[in-house]
This record gives structure tokens, C-alpha cells and sequence, in this order.
């Protein structure tokens, strides 16, 4: 499959490395074509690899991960056109995190709404599907770096959209019976607002190793 990655970053870096690893073409985009970041992983991600803007990296997904941060997220969904993500899969992986402040860093939203809902009203054609955003992103694509049971979570308005995301997420390594389908996108108010528990679990802890179960009495 082809997939475009927007972002640069940790996470953009680990779900391409994943995807090209699985046999996907994949594009890396961001702001600009020449970004050095994009292209030293283009070059040494190999012949399935390639990078440019965000338009670039939209126009050649078929299916499309939105790794960009989160208060940078409708504005490079809006460079790459609503007309290149019409129609596609958007896995929004991205968190409303807001640094300006002390730390650890608070939501830009929360509570009444979600950045997924955000992205999916700004582009009422993609189908957004929010997921892995609740975890340290080599957790995403390896989750047994954690031993034992654990869940990974996902929403959005489009039911064929989530199945097929779910069966990417289990190309990831991810078990069937450890996706949970939390509902329409809504539900990314819920998952975005974890990350106010997982930032103080990372302290408490002392390590970003770490993801959760949910245990269900029979």
C-alpha cells in the first residue's frame, strides 16, 4: 500500500520506519521538500522510501497518518488540501498538547471537544480514525516491547475506515482482543485526555515503557 506520514518527528519517524519495514511505499512530508530530517530517512529507509511537502505526502497515500503535533495539526492538514485527503483513511495520531505553560504541558482542548473531531470538521471527506495516540511511540509499532496484556484504542465515525485500521494494527503486532473500537470520534476526547494521566504516570514511573489493560469482570 502507499501511505503518506505527515510529521517529521519521533513519532512520524517510528510509523514510517514500521510501514517500510511491512513492505509499504511510504512519503514523508512536511512543510518543505527539501527538510533534511525527511530526507536522511528517506535515504536510508531504502527504495520504499520517499519525502516532500505535505501535499506531496498526501497526494501519494492512499492511506494517510497524521503524526504532526497536535497544535501544528489542521494547519499542515490545510498545506497538504482537502482535496488530496478527501476520501482517505486519516489516522490521526496527534495530541492537543499545549507547552507554553509549566510542565507537565496541559490540553489546547479538552472536555467538549478533541483535536480529532477538530481535524474531522475541518476535512468533512477524510475519514478520521484516532488511534496509538496514547502511548510512547515505539510502543505503536512494537507493542511487545511491554510484556503482558495491554490495549491500544481507536474512534471515528467510519466503521469501514476503523476495520481497516484495525487490521494495520495488527500488522503492528497488536492482537485483535487488544483494539478497542471506542466508538465514533467523539471518543477522542477521552483518549486525548489520558495524556494528562500518561504524562504523570511517565513521572511516577520513570519510564515511558509502560502502556494499559483494560480488565473487564466476566
Amino acid at each position: 500500500m502507499r501511505i503518506g506520514v505527515l510529521g517529521t518527528g519521533i513519532v512520524g519517524m517510528a510509523i514510517a520506519d514500521r510501514l517500510v519495514g511491512l513492505g509499504h511505499e511510504v512519503t514523508m512530508g512536511s512543510r518543505s521538500a527539501d527538510n533534511p530530517d525527511a530526507a536522511h530517512w528517506a535515504r536510508s529507509a531504502g527504495e520504499r522510501a520517499g519525502h516532500g511537502t505535505f501535499a506531496d505526502a498526501a497526494e501519494a497515500g492512499e492511506l494517510l497518518f497524521n503524526c504532526t503535533a497536535g497544535t501544528g495539526s489542521l494547519d499542515a492538514l490545510r498545506s497538504a488540501g482537502a482535496e488530496l485527503v478527501a476520501g482517505k483513511i486519516l489516522v490521526d495520531v496527534a495530541n492537543p498538547l499545549d507547552f507554553t505553560g509549566s510542565m507537565p504541558p496541559s490540553l489546547l482542548v479538552s472536555n467538549t471537544d478533541s483535536l480529532g473531531e477538530q481535524i474531522q470538521r475541518a476535512f468533512p471527506e477524510a475519514r478520521v480514525v484516532k488511534a496509538l495516540n496514547t502511548m510512547r511511540c515505539q510502543i505503536m509499532v512494537d507493542p511487545g516491547r511491554v510484556p503482558g496484556a495491554h490495549d491500544v484504542f481507536v474512534c471515528g465515525d467510519d466503521a469501514a475506515a476503523k476495520r481497516q485500521v484495525r487490521e494495520m494494527l495488527t500488522t503492528f503486532g497488536w492482537p485483535d482482543e487488544s483494539i478497542v473500537d471506542l466508538g465514533g470520534i467523539g471518543s477522542a476526547r477521552g483518549t486525548e485526555a489520558y495524556l494528562l494521566l500518561w504524562l504523570r504516570l511517565w513521572g511516577a514511573l520513570g519510564s515511558r515503557d509502560f502502556n494499559i489493560h483494560v480488565a473487564q469482570a466476566p
